[in-house]
C-alpha cells in the first residue's frame, strides 16, 4: 500500500490527518477538489456567524477567514491527500481541512494564540451537518456555473440545425426499418426537445439542493450552536456565493439521508439516457461514407484509424455514449449508497459526493466538447437524404385512406419483391393512375397534418 497523493514539501494538516493516510490507504480516488473548494466557503461562513454572535475571537475569527479563503479559492489543494475511501461520514476529510485550516490561522497569527482544529474551526459543526452542507454547494456550483450554461448552448445549437435544415426532407425510421418522411429539422428539433426537458428538470431540482443541513450537528438537533446560526450561516454563504440557500425544513431527514442528490443523480441520468440517443442516432446517420446511411457528415477532427488510411470514425459521439454509460453507473451506486443510512446518518457520504460531482463535471465537460467538436460542425448529405427518401416504400402510407390498409400492402408487397418503385407498382396493378399518384404522393406535404377538409 502507499499513499494516495504525493506528499508535499510543506504540510499543513495535523496528526488526525496523518493517522487517516496511515490508516486507509485505498485506491486513487480523493476528495473532489470542488468540494474542498465548497468546505472553504462553508468554513468561512461559520467562522464569520460566529465572531457574529460572539463565540469567536475577531483575530481568530479573521485569520479563520483568511486561510478559509485561500481554501476556496484553490491555493491548498495540494494539502487534501486522503483517500475518500474513509469513514463513511468523511470524517477524515473534514478534519484534515480543520487542521490545514488551523495550522495557517495560527501562523497569521504568529504564535500568539493557538488555533484549534477543533475548538475553534469546528465550533458549532460536525461532520454530519457540514459535509452535506459542502456538497450542496459544490453541487449548486456546478450546476449553475457548469452543466446548467453548457446544456443551454447545446441546445441552441440544436435548435439553430433544426431550424436551418427544416426543408430537407428524408426516410423515418422505426424498428430500425423505414418509416414515413420529416424533414431533418424535425429529426433534430427532437433532440433539441429532450434537452430543454433535462435542462427543466435539473433546473428542478435547485430549491432541495439549495436547503442546507448546516446547524443540525451531530443528529439534527442542533446541539452546540445557537437557534439563528443556521439562518445567518445561510445569509452570509449567500453573500459570497450569489446563491440563495436556505436552512433545511428538517435536519433530521437531510442528515440522515441524501435524497436530494439521488433525485439530482436521477435527472442526470435521464439527460445521460437521452445524450446516449441523439449521439448513437449521429453515428447511424454519418454511418458510411459510401456504405452506410451517409446522411451527415461529422467533422473529421482526427484519423480515425491506425491502420486504415483515411477512415474518420464519430469519435465525439463514442466519447458521449460512454461517458452516459458511467452516468448511468453513477446512478445506481448513488442510488445504493443512499439506502444504506441508519437511524440519524447516511453512512455512504464521500461515495455519493464522488459520483455525483463526476456525473456532474463528466457530462459538462462532454457536453462542451461534443457541441464544439461535432454538433457545430454536422453537414447534412442532402442528395443522399433525397435518394433514399425517393426509394422509400413508406410513401405509400399517403395511399391508405384513398386505397385502403389491404391494397396499399398489397402494392408494397409486390413492389418489394419485383425491386420496383412505388410509382411502377402502383401503375402495373392498376390501382390508380400516374397522374392521381404523382398528386397524391407529395413527401413534402406528407410531413404534417393535413389540413381540415
Amino acid at each position: 500500500m502507499s499513499d494516495v497523493t504525493p506528499r508535499p514539501e510543506l504540510t499543513l494538516w495535523g496528526q488526525q490527518t496523518d493517522a487517516a493516510l496511515h490508516h486507509f490507504r485505498v485506491g486513487q480516488e480523493t476528495l473532489p477538489e470542488v468540494m474542498i473548494h465548497a468546505y472553504g466557503q462553508l468554513k468561512f461562513c461559520a467562522a464569520d456567524t460566529h465572531l457574529k454572535q460572539g463565540r469567536l475571537e475577531q483575530t481568530i475569527a479573521e485569520a479563520i477567514k483568511q486561510a478559509a479563503r485561500q481554501l476556496f479559492t484553490g491555493e491548498l489543494d495540494n494539502q487534501f491527500p486522503l483517500s475518500l475511501w474513509q469513514s463513511g461520514s468523511g470524517t477524515q476529510s473534514h478534519m484534515n481541512v480543520n487542521e490545514v485550516l488551523a495550522t495557517l490561522a495560527t501562523q497569521a497569527l504568529e504564535g500568539r494564540q493557538r488555533v484549534h482544529p477543533n475548538d475553534h474551526c469546528n465550533l458549532g459543526q460536525s461532520t454530519n451537518d457540514s459535509f452535506p452542507t459542502a456538497l450542496h454547494i459544490a453541487c449548486v456550483t456546478l450546476l449553475k456555473k457548469g452543466l446548467l450554461p453548457t446544456l443551454q448552448q447545446l441546445i441552441q445549437q440544436f435548435e439553430l440545425l433544426a431550424g436551418r435544415w427544416q426543408h430537407i426532407l428524408k426516410t423515418g425510421r422505426t424498428h430500425l426499418q423505414d418509416a414515413t418522411p420529416l424533414s431533418l429539422g424535425q429529426e433534430f428539433s427532437a433532440y433539441a426537445a429532450q434537452l430543454s426537458q433535462s435542462e427543466q428538470r435539473l433546473t428542478a431540482n435547485l430549491p432541495e439542493l439549495l436547503s442546507l443541513t448546516m446547524g443540525g450537528t451531530a443528529v439534527g438537533t442542533g446541539i452546540n450552536t445557537r437557534s439563528d446560526f443556521a439562518a445567518t450561516f445561510c445569509a452570509g454563504l449567500n453573500d459570497l456565493t450569489g446563491f440563495e440557500f436556505t436552512p433545511c425544513d428538517n435536519f433530521f431527514a437531510a442528515q440522515a439521508c441524501h435524497d436530494a442528490i439521488v433525485q439530482l443523480s436521477g435527472s442526470l441520468n435521464t439527460l445521460a439516457s437521452s445524450l446516449n440517443k441523439i449521439a448513437s442516432d449521429l453515428r447511424l446517420m454519418a454511418s458510411g461514407p459510401r456504405c452506410g446511411l451517409g446522411e451527415l457528415t461529422l467533422p473529421a477532427n482526427e484519423p480515425g484509424s491506425s491502420i486504415m488510411p483515411g477512415k474518420v470514425n464519430p469519435s465525439q459521439c463514442e466519447m458521449l455514449n460512454m461517458v452516459c454509460a458511467q452516468i448511468m453507473g453513477n446512478h445506481q451506486t448513488i442510488t445504493i449508497a443512499n439506502a444504506q443510512g441508519q437511524f440519524q446518518l447516511n453512512t455512504f457520504k464521500p461515495v455519493i459526493a464522488l459520483n455525483i460531482i463526476q456525473s456532474l463535471e463528466l457530462l459538462t465537460d462532454a457536453l462542451s466538447s461534443f457541441d464544439e467538436f461535432c454538433v457545430s460542425g454536422i453537414e447534412a448529405n442532402e442528395t443522399q437524404l433525397q435518394t433514399t427518401m425517393s426509394q422509400s416504400l413508406m410513401l405509400a402510407t399517403a395511399l391508405t385512406p384513398h386505397l385502403g390498409y389491404d391494397k396499399v400492402s398489397e402494392i408494397v408487397d409486390y413492389a418489394s419483391k419485383q425491386k420496383l418503385s412505388l410509382r411502377q407498382a402502383v401503375i402495373d396493378l392498376q390501382a390508380m393512375s400516374a397522374e392521381d399518384y404523382d398528386r397524391l404522393i407529395r413527401p413534402e406535404e406528407m410531413i404534417t397534418p393535413r389540413q381540415n377538409r
